[in-house]
């Protein structure tokens, strides 16, 4: 009886696994194919070289890490006005006192930084002040 069951069974189950094997494969070769056509299209002029790199950069890092670096000073801050002790608070204002003494071309670096991580324009904010 199970036998005969297996015996049904397995040549469906054969017959399924090479197709799905064989969709895999044209895929890839699908893929392949697309990918040729964007590089010809991109080396004619046709694509912008732009369009690539933001795409190569979708799962990249470094904007992740960028942000929580110039976010540290933040951090301090909130840490220092919820923990309520008059000594942090006192050298969290003497830190953003001497950030407020940055030359304007630093100041600007630090918000063309937060603007590039986050993509939004701040430089143009910046120069309003």
């Amino acid at each position: 009886m199970w036998l005969n069951i297996a015996a049904k069974l397995v040549p469906g189950i054969i017959k399924t696994g090479m197709s799905i094997a064989s969709n895999r494969r044209k895929v890839k070769e699908l893929q392949s194919v697309a990918e040729m056509r964007h590089a010809e299209k991109m080396a004619s002029g046709e694509i912008e070289w732009k369009q690539q790199q933001i795409s190569a950069q979708k799962n990249d890092l470094k904007d992740e890490f960028v942000l929580i670096l110039i976010s540290i000073p933040l951090l301090i801050a909130g840490w220092g006005v919820f923990s309520e002790d008059e000594q942090i608070i006192a050298k969290l204002d003497t830190f953003f006192e001497q950030i407020n003494n940055f030359p304007l071309w630093l100041q600007g670096l630090i918000v063309g930084g937060y603007s590039t991580v986050l993509g939004i324009k701040g430089v143009s904010t910046f120069k309003k002040k």
